[in-house]
């Protein structure tokens, strides 16, 4: 290693507004949203793949309500390809989230069975998984937030949910196969088909801010998920996690994983998008990026690994190829998934990425190192980007890191949130 590095613990405060009782914000939009459910009625509530804060609480919450109203609810995993594109790995993604029967009071129904539904003016087919479309009515719970491939009128979203979640791996891999125009332009009217077609009753919408808070949620009728989304877009667009800085040599990711990030690391934080073709955002502008491990909520899928730099045998042993590779396969962007250098160990991983950015000086490398993309607001930092935090508000430095490694020469300060 080389001598004279330091790293310094940094707590950035970050504006934000949050909800203090998710739950009952959920019950209270469950019932302004004024929809109404008939006794024996089954009703599928669709989940996704991402880390949704208190995501358990809002599935509870919504479960619920539907029983409240003599209706049977379950719940359907809405993850297009994730999951290895197996009816047994979606189960085990929403499990692995705690959304168990006895944690929400309802059953999983998992299955990458689809029905096919009226294209109208499509040249694509439209698809709805088949549990859901076999219940009386579906509820889609999701975050709304900017996308990690494209940007739009609807992004990621309950609209996406409706077009690639519920379509499973056969629509994700129509609308993918179009690239990011397809995904922009031909992701909506699928969902409008769905929409139009299909049985949904109301869509649960999160938005969360800066440092992954729940800041607001909306229970949005059907007949006003296209209209009622896009505002919400753009509260989470305003209030998304951002680097302090938009230039640095090195960046140190501790985990990446797909319930943090359809790419495992937002692409909007780290200006790689890693698309043939597509332009490379302007900024922020990062020379090497190292990832440390994969969360174990991503049930080994790490795709987006190949818009890092460098990673660690750690992450590697944990990789799921097949699960990896399907996804990758079915966004047709193999570039995401290759596998960058591999280190040893983390000493070993941040020596290769010193020698890369080829630096007289140590002590000038502009490095931050950060727990995921989700959470921006604890992380450690080199005294050269000290130097332009100092002119920021709200950075609060806590002290020098020491020492940087433990005994094994992986990395110490524990940055979990």
């Amino acid at each position: 290693m080389r001598t004279g590095l330091e790293l310094f613990r940094v707590h950035r405060q970050i504006p934000t507004e949050h909800l203090t009782n998710v739950s009952s914000a959920v019950r209270a939009e469950l019932i302004r949203c004024g929809v109404r459910l008939k006794p024996g009625d089954r009703i599928a509530v669709a989940v996704g793949s991402r880390g949704i804060t208190h995501l358990v609480d809002m599935v509870r919450e919504v479960v619920t309500w539907v029983r409240s109203q003599g209706a049977t609810p379950f719940l359907v995993p809405a993850m297009g390809s994730h999951g290895g594109a197996t009816a047994a790995g979606q189960q085990a993604i929403l499990e692995y989230y705690g959304l168990s029967q006895e944690a929400t009071g309802a059953e999983i129904r998992s299955s990458m069975e689809v029905v096919e539904l009226p294209r109208g003016d499509l040249s694509t087919p439209v698809y709805l998984d088949a549990q859901a479309a076999a219940a009386d009515g579906t509820i889609l719970i999701n975050r709304v937030k900017p996308h990690t491939s494209f940007h739009g009128r609807y992004e990621s979203g309950i609209m996406k949910m409706l077009a690639i979640g519920l379509g499973k791996r056969p629509q994700a891999l129509v609308i993918h196969q179009l690239g990011a125009q397809g995904l922009r332009d031909t992701m909506p009217r699928i969902a409008r088909q769905i929409l139009k077609h299909g049985n949904i009753l109301l869509g649960l919408a999160v938005v969360e801010n800066a440092c992954n808070e729940t800041m607001r949620i909306k229970a949005i009728p059907a007949r006003d998920i296209e209209e009622e989304e896009p505002p919400l877009l753009e509260i989470a667009r305003a209030n998304a996690p951002a680097l302090p800085v938009t230039n640095l040599d090195i960046l140190i990711v501790d985990e990446i994983g797909k319930n943090i990030s359809g790419l495992g690391m937002d692409t909007n934080v780290i200006g790689r998008l890693g698309i043939r073709g597509q332009p490379e955002p302007q900024t922020p502008t990062i020379r090497i990026i190292i990832v440390r491990d994969l969360a174990a909520a991503s049930c080994g899928n790490a795709v987006g690994i190949g818009l890092a730099d460098i990673t660690t045998r750690r992450l590697f042993n944990k990789l799921d190829f097949r699960a990896t590779y399907e996804n990758a396969l079915t966004s047709t962007c193999l570039e995401r998934a290759k596998v960058p250098m591999v280190a040893d160990t983390d000493r070993q991983a941040l020596d290769f990425a010193l020698q890369a950015i080829a630096l007289q000086d140590t002590n000038t490398a502009r490095i931050i190192r950060i727990h995921n993309t989700l959470r921006i607001d604890r992380f450690l930092a080199s005294p050269a980007v000290l130097e332009e935090l100092s002119n920021q508000p709200g950075i609060e430095v806590l002290g020098q890191v020491e020492p940087l490694f433990d005994e094994q020469e992986n990395m110490t300060a524990d940055l979990t949130p």
